[in-house]
């Protein structure tokens, strides 16, 4: 079930590069890694958050555990975490997926960026069928019987300040923080420690100093672990207890 409302945010300019890798103009950067992006969900945002191992140890007190992403681009962290939830997920639990993206794509250049991984092939096809022609303000979609996305359109303080709390877990994966310096500030990083729970963790291929200072002063404890596909370091953390 897909519900929409509001205005839609004016779009980017895509070029494709190595026939189906999106690339924007307007932050010069391409959307995921060139080796393999699905990979490195798995390795930045999913190992860097401690899932799926996660979903079988401990349950969150309403059943539902909620994962926060800056920056839904073409849905292929949601399709691949999706993908490995299915199989991980205790009965009767369910998993929330909230992605605050300033340009939504539209459905055909999802589908364009997403058919080189047959992996997730079927999570594609659901995601692409579901996905609106005009996508703009709040999308819900009820991908299957345990699993919802929302995606909220728009900058991303403005969404997650308006957000619901209790985020179990958060992908930061905008635009290299060079290029797309306000998806790293520290107030959408204090915004986001506001909205997490004790213990809630991030993780992030960004390793900037001012990304790691800005997540440290907005309240996470902070640590560097080996980036993906030969890059040296990532970042991850938690959200602890205030002394």
């Amino acid at each position: 079930m897909l519900e929409a409302e509001g205005q839609m945010p004016v779009s980017q300019t895509l070029d494709w590069h190595e026939g189906d890798m999106p690339y924007s103009r307007e932050f010069g950067d391409h959307f995921y890694c060139r080796t393999d992006g699905r990979l490195e969900c798995g390795h930045t945002f999913l190992a860097g958050n401690g899932l799926p191992a996660r979903w079988s140890q401990s349950v969150p007190p309403d059943g539902t555990f909620r994962i926060g992403e800056l920056g839904f681009g073409t849905g292929l962290n949601f399709c691949e975490t999706w993908r490995q939830w299915k199989p991980a997920r205790q009965s009767g639990t369910r998993l929330h997926f909230m992605s605050f993206e300033l340009y939504p794509m539209k459905h055909d250049e999802i589908d364009r960026a997403l058919c080189r991984w047959p992996e997730i092939d079927e999570e594609r096809r659901v995601l692409v069928a579901a996905w609106p022609d005009e996508p703009a303000g709040h999308l819900t979609i009820d991908v299957d019987g345990w699993t919802r996305l929302t995606v909220v359109c728009g900058p991303a303080l403005e969404g997650v300040t308006a957000a619901e709390p209790d985020f179990d877990a958060w992908f930061l994966d905008g635009f290299a923080p060079a290029r797309n310096p306000d998806m790293w500030s520290l107030q959408l990083m204090r915004a986001l420690y506001e909205k997490t729970v004790t213990g809630g963790t991030f993780g992030t291929y960004a390793a900037a100093g001012f990304v790691r200072r800005n997540l440290s002063a907005a309240g996470f404890t902070v640590e560097r672990r080996p980036g993906f596909a030969g890059k040296r370091e990532m970042l991850c953390g938690m959200k602890g207890t205030r002394p």
